[in-house]
């Protein structure tokens, strides 16, 4: 999570999004900088509403806008698979190296999936209890330019994106049914997504 003070501006680090090329890249204009524990630097917008706004608007008198990014659900779980896929994790529950990409979104899609699917959940990071989307301003990953346009308009700065925290290169091929049913069984992250899409920029 970055807070950005002087221009009201939070921006929630929805996770595999980029994020942290983001806060490589914006730590310095930052009024706050919460990265650890990752409970802290992931939290989610009912964790925000919950434990931070009430802080910030005690302090600042005003209630901050709020950001976030959120990426093509398959190319998400994709991200995920390859980062979970890395060699310090071989042998532990969460690896996903002798899974196909198939199987690990077949058990993403399960009401409690095994540990090495667990991944959590988009929507659920940018909603509210209520089911409406829960931040001011939702960008996609896939168009950089807008986000990073949005950025630097605001916080009045010229932002050169370089890639960290990038994931192993391994192949994610998903099969046609598995496509279908991951778009049945998690409606919810292609309507968040496609939300990002048709949002304006103010």
């Amino acid at each position: 999570m970055l807070v950005f003070w002087k221009q009201n501006l939070v921006f929630l680090a929805v996770p595999k999004t980029g994020t942290t090329a983001i806060e490589g890249a914006l730590a310095p204009k930052a009024a706050m900088v919460l990265h650890d524990p990752p409970t802290i630097k992931h939290a989610p917008v009912y964790r925000y509403r919950r434990f931070f706004k009430p802080l910030f608007v005690q302090a600042g008198g005003k209630e901050p806008e709020v950001m976030a990014v959120v990426r093509n659900p398959i190319d998400w779980l994709g991200s995920w698979y390859r980062y979970r896929s890395r060699d310090d994790l071989n042998g532990h529950p969460n690896s996903t190296r002798d899974i196909s990409f198939d199987d690990f979104v077949l058990e993403y899609c399960k009401g409690k999936p095994a540990d090495f699917a667990n991944v959590g959940s988009q929507a659920k990071f940018v909603l509210d209890g209520d089911g409406n989307l829960g931040v001011d301003h939702l960008f996609r990953y896939e168009d950089q330019a807008r986000l990073i346009a949005f950025l630097e308009h605001r916080l009045d700065t010229t932002i050169d994106l370089k890639q960290l925290n990038v994931s192993p290169s391994v192949p994610t091929p998903l099969s046609d049914d598995v496509a279908d049913r991951l778009r049945d069984k998690r409606a919810v992250e292609f309507a968040v997504w496609d939300m990002a899409g048709r949002q304006s920029v103010s």
